[in-house]
């Protein structure tokens, strides 16, 4: 595939892709006739959304000066005090120096035991040992898949997925077979399909408040993806983020089938973005191979950064902040549901994210670029598609990264208008 070189810190992508275009094609890299990629292969390659490349970046997540972005989906803010507090105490502890010391690769034992502590909130029964800390959940997820797979090999996700995994299968070089899906997440008929058909031995999903589209497996359907992974020996790797917010939620795949699942919780969705901080929970045989990959990624977890989200999960600060995010996250869902309409919101009471279905003739791309225009940033459904899957009219509304209700209801005001006027709705041309 064609991938142009753009250089770095560039604001206009498009006038940066047609000038690299051009200067391949005067140099012969490019011969006539040669098959170019999609918008969408190409958006995916250089890890920007498919829609006008020129307006905002997904990698920074910053809109343009006056945009209301909500493109991105942030936890809401308000740490900062508990922040200031922790680091006070810090200062007065004697065992600073310990903290700038290199330690285990899978992280000290404390902070292992914290880990685990922090996977019991989620109804896992978790070892210390079991445990491994990395540097958030994207870091908990290269761990995770350079341990586990090689260049080549078939990972099996949701026909619609976390952005970051796409990038990370281009990373690595593993090519991603989407599993269609229906309100409730993954068919089971679908994904059999997959398995038999393609003989993936991974599959990574996002059972729980599942990103873009806001839904939840049932106990059900989970049990008979279960089996079908003990059936053919397939690896669960569960990106479980935002259990947080649902604490009633049916069990985790780590619960269910702890002997092949690589369960991921981290405090970034949960406490505050900068908190890099993610706890892997793997079978036992897991551990030696995991511990590896870390020390070939960033040698360990940053122990400095660790001790902050461990003494809050100590002294109870983290559920504190965790309980505020639920009280806030469902009173921005209410707000949503009020001015938007509840036919066209697909969401969870207490998520930090909704899912907008578009009604004809929007497409995700076009609606996005169309509120971009107005002033609001949002992300398309074509930036979440695996593959060449059929993509659905909708878009992702990111209610966490407002900064407070004020903003956000002017930004769901936009996006009301934006709906009532279809005269932007044409296709994208790339």
């Amino acid at each position: 595939m064609w991938r142009p070189e753009l250089p770095s810190g560039t604001k206009s992508r498009y006038a940066a892709i047609a000038n690299a275009l051009a200067a391949d094609i005067a140099s012969g890299q490019l011969a006539a006739g040669e098959r170019l990629p999609t918008h969408r292969e190409l958006a995916d390659v250089l890890g920007i959304a498919p829609l006008a490349a020129s307006t905002f970046t997904p990698a920074t997540g910053r809109a343009p000066g006056g945009v209301i972005d909500l493109s991105l989906n942030f936890p809401i803010e308000g740490v900062a005090p508990d922040l200031a507090g922790a680091l006070r105490a810090l200062a007065k502890r004697s065992d600073l120096e310990e903290l700038l010391r290199y330690q285990p690769h899978a992280g000290a034992a404390r902070h292992r035991a914290a880990g685990a502590a922090w996977a019991a909130r989620y109804g896992i029964d978790a070892k210390p040992d079991h445990v491994l800390v990395c540097s958030g959940a994207q870091h908990a997820m290269v761990t995770i898949f350079s341990a586990l797979a090689k260049p080549g090999d078939r990972v099996l996700t949701e026909a619609l997925t976390y952005p970051g995994m796409k990038a990370l299968s281009q990373l690595l070089h593993l090519p991603l077979e989407g599993v269609a899906m229906d309100e409730e997440g993954l068919r089971v008929d679908a994904l059999e399909e997959a398995i038999v058909t393609t003989g993936a031995k991974l599959l990574y999903c996002m059972p729980t408040i599942h990103n873009p589209t806001g839904s939840v497996l049932s106990e059900s359907r989970r049990r008979a993806v279960v089996a079908l992974a003990r059936a053919h020996d397939v690896a669960i790797i569960e990106d479980d983020v935002h259990r947080f917010l649902m604490p009633e939620a049916p069990p985790a795949f780590a619960q269910l089938a702890p002997e092949r699942t690589y369960h991921i919780a981290g405090t970034s969705k949960a406490i505050a973005g900068g908190l890099r901080v993610a706890f892997v929970t793997a079978p036992s045989s897991a551990i030696e191979g995991l511990e590896r990959s870390i020390w070939a990624t960033t040698w360990m977890a940053a122990p400095l950064t660790t001790e902050i989200a461990v003494q809050w999960i100590e002294d109870g600060t983290a559920d504190r902040i965790v309980a505020a995010q639920r009280q806030e996250a469902a009173a921005r869902q209410a707000l949503a549901r009020t001015i938007l309409g509840r036919s066209i919101v697909n969401a969870q009471p207490n998520a930090l994210h909704l899912w907008l279905e578009l009604p004809e003739p929007w497409r995700g791309e076009s609606f996005a670029r169309a509120a971009l225009q107005r002033g609001v940033a949002l992300a398309p459904a074509e930036l979440f598609a695996v593959g060449r899957a059929a993509v659905p009219p909708a878009v992702r509304l990111g209610l966490g990264a407002a900064r407070d209700r004020t903003t956000l209801e002017r930004a769901l005001v936009i996006v009301r208008e934006t709906l009532a006027d279809t005269s932007r709705a044409s296709p994208s041309i790339v």
